[in-house]
């Protein structure tokens, strides 16, 4: 019998092993810096989803909050009789409701963000905290958009707007920052 070795021939290509790491996984910020460009184009891609797909488009970013605002108003001032400490019940509101928004926002499309590009995710690699963070970028455009209205109910009401209103950007961004680390990890199953 003929004892013969095989030689196995490799590409020149290197293979690289993706594994599951166990435990909290830090972030990688070099990672997320070198796929900027692909969170700028999911981030995009979403705003424009979801504004082809509304006939009134951006009218849509301040139509929700104004109406929100309109049902507390008549709700919890009107009807329930909740002090507001003097300040008129509209601007009250709506000043609450912005950051709200965004953060209610910003949980249900990170926490949908793998699930519905599930294809994207199993056929290429990137950081998977992408499609979280393009999930919580696409809703800041509607809180610039109502925070424009806030400042524009402020000035309606006497309330000119002070340096304590930049603010409120930071407390928002503060807000969604849990939503960021809730989805570190792709789903084992995939």
């Amino acid at each position: 019998m003929n004892n013969s070795k095989q030689e196995v021939t490799t590409s020149s290509a290197p293979t690289v092993v993706i594994r599951p790491s166990r435990g909290w996984i830090p972030i990688n910020l070099r990672e997320l810096w070198a796929y900027r460009e692909l969170l700028y184009f999911l981030t995009w891609r979403d705003i424009k989803v979801r504004y082809k797909q509304t006939l009134l488009g951006f009218a849509w970013a301040v139509i929700q909050p104004f109406s929100m605002m309109i049902v507390f108003t008549l709700f919890f001032g009107t009807l329930a009789k909740i002090p507001s400490e003097g300040i008129p019940y509209p601007l009250f509101n709506y000043t609450a409701l912005l950051p709200w928004t965004l953060f209610a926002e910003g949980i249900s499309r990170s926490s949908n963000s793998l699930i519905g590009s599930v294809n994207l995710v199993q056929k290429v690699y990137f950081p998977r905290l992408i499609m979280p963070l393009a999930g919580i970028l696409s809703p800041v455009v509607d809180f610039a958009i109502a925070f424009v209205i806030l400042i524009g109910l402020m000035l309606y009401y006497g309330y000119p707007p002070t340096v304590n209103l930049l603010w409120l950007p930071g407390t928002s961004q503060r807000n969604a920052s849990p939503l960021q680390g809730s989805t570190r990890r792709a789903p084992q199953h995939m």
